[in-house]
């Protein structure tokens, strides 16, 4: 078999399919949570906490010589570490809640007594047919 046949029946696979449905669906959500974070959870504690932007929150290390051109701030920028940290909770609380709904679905489903499906019309034949010859 060549590689690129096997590599197009790897593709062919469903699991690739959902996996990169689901890479392209968490990237999206994450920018929606970046947009959240940023754009509305920060100001209003910005605001309530004196009116300053957690992203611009640093350290300086270096601070920029503005009399030399080569000289660039060097600085711990942990307001945006913040900020990121933030967002890494909010994604991660709504994928616990989605894997508690997915689990309590399972259980559910597994719970629920399979219902007895009824014979086929061939089978209750063949049941009549069983049951006469044991009459005999």
């Amino acid at each position: 078999m060549s590689t690129f046949s096997e590599f197009r029946e790897f593709i062919a696979r469903g699991n690739v399919v959902d996996l990169a449905v689901g890479v392209i669906i968490g990237a999206s959500f994450g920018k929606i949570v970046t947009s959240l974070v940023d754009q509305v959870i920060m100001p209003p504690i910005g605001l309530a906490l004196g009116g300053f932007d957690f992203s611009k929150l640093q350290w300086v290390l270096k601070p920029d010589d503005p009399a030399t051109v080569a000289s660039e701030l060097v600085a711990i920028q942990y307001g945006a570490f913040l900020n990121t940290l933030i967002q890494f909770v909010i994604v991660a609380w709504v994928i616990f809640l989605i894997v508690k709904a997915a689990n309590t679905l399972r259980r559910e489903q597994a719970a629920a007594p399979e219902a007895a499906h009824a014979p086929t019309p061939s089978e209750a034949l063949l049941t009549e047919i069983r049951d006469l010859l044991k009459s005999r």
